[in-house]
């Protein structure tokens, strides 16, 4: 199924969300912290099989900056320095009309693993 490419893309820094506005009328707002646990990069996923990386303590991660990847996908460029996975159009809208299961597998695997969305010690942001 190829998903409706957005009509608005905007980031709303305080509320560390992307706002995905659709023709439709559609809108998401994602965390920016649920962007980056999931994102398609290998670093996060793995290769394969279940070598998926649990992200922890990305409760305050931001973005720097959001590009466009020719007409299929957006890069985004996270404050803690990733910015390696392409989000489809497809992928954005699957984590937008699933938000709340993400979000649930996500704290989920956290409380089993132990971890913490806060971060550790004193978080240094790239300049």
């Amino acid at each position: 199924m190829d998903a409706p490419i957005p009509t608005r893309v905007h980031y709303h820094r305080k509320a560390r969300e992307l706002e995905l506005g659709y023709a439709s009328g559609d809108t998401f707002l994602l965390p920016i912290e649920l962007l980056r646990v999931y994102s398609p990069s290998a670093e996060v996923r793995g290769h394969g099989g279940d070598t998926a990386v649990l992200q922890v303590g990305k409760k305050f991660v931001g973005l720097q900056n959001i590009t466009q990847a020719g007409n299929y996908a957006l890069k985004l460029h996270f404050d803690d320095g990733h910015d390696s996975g392409l989000f489809t159009w497809n992928y954005l809208y699957e984590l937008g009309t699933h938000q709340e299961a993400y979000w649930r597998d996500y704290l989920q695997r956290m409380e089993e693993a132990g971890a913490s969305r806060e971060p550790l010690g004193i978080e240094i942001k790239q300049v």
